[in-house]
């Protein structure tokens, strides 16, 4: 029988954040993000959310079937947020913390249905990068 999904948010520290992105690596899930990108770019000090959308079920790996595919509102080092998605085990996240009130739980989804994807927060990071990287200079004058 398949637990039902809950209609709730999970808020996490970085660290419980990146022990979540570790589990779906190790278990080989679909939906996370490298480890390494998340210690170069996610805020150490941020509270980060997730909110199951969907139980995906894996037929041929009923060890880790179900899992709830969950919207995730990450805090990057410059204090935007941005969204991903995250595979999740129903008892992982079951023993997550809740956030404190419910008038924060109604701000997290606009925030979250409001924040551009990981992808275009890093293609954007990319060719801000790209903008600021000086010209390569060399010692012979202009050309004309």
């Amino acid at each position: 029988m398949t637990p039902d999904l809950p209609r709730t948010i999970r808020a996490v520290d970085t660290e419980q954040l990146l022990a979540l992105e570790r589990e779906a690596a190790a278990y080989g899930f679909s939906q996370r993000l490298p480890v390494d990108w998340l210690r170069q770019h996610v805020a150490a000090e941020a509270t980060h959310y997730l909110f199951p959308i969907l139980v995906h079920q894996l037929s041929h790996r009923p060890e880790v079937s179900p899992q709830w595919r969950c919207l995730l509102l990450l805090t990057v080092r410059t204090s935007e947020e941005i969204r991903s998605l995250l595979d999740v085990l129903p008892d992982t996240f079951d023993k997550l913390p809740k956030p404190a009130s419910t008038a924060s739980r109604a701000d997290l989804v606009r925030r979250l249905n409001g924040a551009v994807t990981q992808r275009e927060w890093s293609q954007s990071e990319r060719a801000r990068a790209e903008r600021m990287t000086p010209e390569t200079t060399s010692d012979d004058p202009p050309q004309r």
